[in-house]
C-alpha cells in the first residue's frame, strides 16, 4: 500500500537551502513539500490557499520572520503544524519557537538527520527537540521553580512586534504604512508605545532589542 504522503509547505529566504532541505524531504517516501515561501508573509497566504499537513518555516525571515509566521498560522490554521529551522543553537529562539506554539526546533547543522524525524514527530504530534534544547527546557524549569517564578509576559502585541521588526531592518515610517496599510500617524503612535513599554530612546536600541528577539539576523 502506497503511504498517504504529508504534505508540507517549506518556507526559507534562501533558495539553494530550500532545494536542499526539499531533496532531504523528498527521498521519504511519506513526505512531500507541495509549496515553498520565501518569506513568513508569504508562508501565511500559501497555508491558507494550499492544503497543507506540516509547515517547516526558517526562524530569521525578512518582512516577517518564521516565529512571527507560526504564531499567525497556528491560530489562524490550528491544524496545521510547525517546525522552526534555524542555523543557531540560541535559547531565546528556541522559548520564542514554542511561546509561537511550534512542534520542535530543528538546527540547520543538523537537519540532514534531523528533520525528516522532527517531520514525522510533528505529524504524530508529538514535540521534537535536539538534545542541547532539551537540556535548556529543563535547566529553565528548574530555574523557575528554585524561585517561584513564571516565564515572563510579552510585553508587545504581535503588530507591535512586526512593526520593531521593520524598525530594525531600516525601514521608514511611511514605508511601513504602506506595507501594512495604515497610516503614518498610527506608525508613529505605535513606535511610541513601544519604546514607553520597553523603556528605550530609539531605533538603535529598538534594533538591539530586535536581535535578541530574533526577529532579525546580527
Amino acid at each position: 500500500m502506497t503511504p498517504v504522503k504529508a504534505r508540507i509547505l517549506l518556507a526559507d529566504d534562501h533558495v539553494l537551502v530550500r532545494r536542499g532541505l526539499r531533496m532531504v524531504l523528498e527521498a521519504q517516501p511519506d513526505l512531500a513539500v507541495v509549496a515553498e515561501a520565501s518569506t513568513g508573509a508569504e508562508a501565511i497566504e500559501l497555508a491558507a490557499r494550499e492544503p497543507v499537513d506540516l509547515a517547516v518555516l526558517d526562524v530569521a525571515m525578512p518582512r516577517m520572520t518564521g516565529l512571527q509566521a507560526a504564531a499567525e498560522l497556528t491560530q489562524l490554521l490550528p491544524g496545521v503544524r510547525v517546525l522552526m529551522l534555524s542555523m543557531y543553537d540560541s535559547e531565546q529562539y528556541l522559548f520564542e519557537a514554542l511561546r509561537a506554539g511550534a512542534s520542535g526546533y530543528v538546527l540547520k547543522s543538523a537537519a540532514d538527520r534531523d528533520l525528516v524525524d522532527a517531520c514525522r514527530a510533528a505529524m504524530r504530534g508529538e514535540p521534537f527537540l535536539y538534545p542541547g534544547a532539551v537540556t535548556t527546557l529543563i535547566r529553565d524549569y528548574l530555574d523557575r521553580a528554585r524561585s517561584g517564578g513564571e516565564a515572563p509576559h510579552d510585553p508587545l502585541s504581535p503588530r507591535e512586534l512586526e512593526i520593531v521588526k521593520l524598525i530594525a531592518e531600516a525601514w521608514t515610517s511611511d514605508q511601513i504604512a504602506l506595507e501594512l496599510g495604515i497610516s503614518r500617524r498610527t506608525v508613529d503612535r505605535h513606535r511610541e508605545n513601544i519604546l514607553g513599554k520597553l523603556g528605550m530612546r530609539d531605533r538603535v536600541e529598538l534594533t538591539r532589542y530586535a536581535i535578541r528577539r530574533g526577529l532579525v539576523e546580527p
